[in-house]
């Protein structure tokens, strides 16, 4: 691999941390080993192609482009958490991982969001996380965080609420954004 090549990965993997946390090769092995899934099988779930997934993966490509997919990510995750805390079996697992497929993101936006996969799991739905995330994964799909950041820096003085907006649910963490939500929703 050339220099410039190099560089272009680690960039992308630097963008990836920024964007989710950290870089997607390491969100996706955690997942592929939690959940008991092969490559191939994660892609299906999120609904991204295998090259796709790989190229995410290796730090080819930085950004999920499909909102829908970044939201399949978080439910995943969040599944993940549950299963590795012992509250939800591997039969459980798979079962919500098919209707993690079948989803179109959980848009928990839309007047026709059900939201039923941890809660037909016995597992607190919490609907101010999984409308933070759609919000993040909205605002992370159309732009990155660098321009959010700078956005909201110049709207500071002239709209400092919808400034705040910005950086809370386009650049902190999904729990200050919660917080933030929880604050304003009275």
């Amino acid at each position: 691999m050339d220099v410039s090549h190099q560089e272009a990965t680690e960039k992308a993997r630097e963008q990836q941390t920024t964007w989710y946390g950290e870089p997607l090769g390491t969100l996706f092995r955690r997942l592929i080993a939690d959940l008991g899934l092969n490559q191939a099988r994660l892609a299906v779930v999120l609904g991204l192609s295998a090259p796709m997934l790989s190229q995410l993966m290796s730090g080819q490509r930085a950004k999920i482009g499909n909102p829908a997919v970044v939201q399949r990510v978080r439910s995943l995750q969040d599944l993940a958490a549950e299963v590795r805390a012992g509250r939800v079996s591997a039969a459980e697992a798979t079962a919500s991982m098919e209707e993690i497929r079948r989803s179109a993101g959980g848009n928990v936006l839309s007047p026709n969001s059900t939201g039923t996969r941890a809660s037909s799991l016995g597992v607190p739905a919490n609907p101010s996380k999984r409308i933070v995330r759609e919000i993040q994964a909205l605002l992370r799909s159309v732009s990155d965080a660098t321009e959010i950041q700078s956005a909201s820096r110049l709207l500071a003085d002239s709209h400092p609420e919808l400034a705040e907006f910005l950086r809370v649910y386009g650049v902190a963490r999904t729990r200050e954004a919660v917080e933030h939500y929880e604050t304003h929703q009275g």
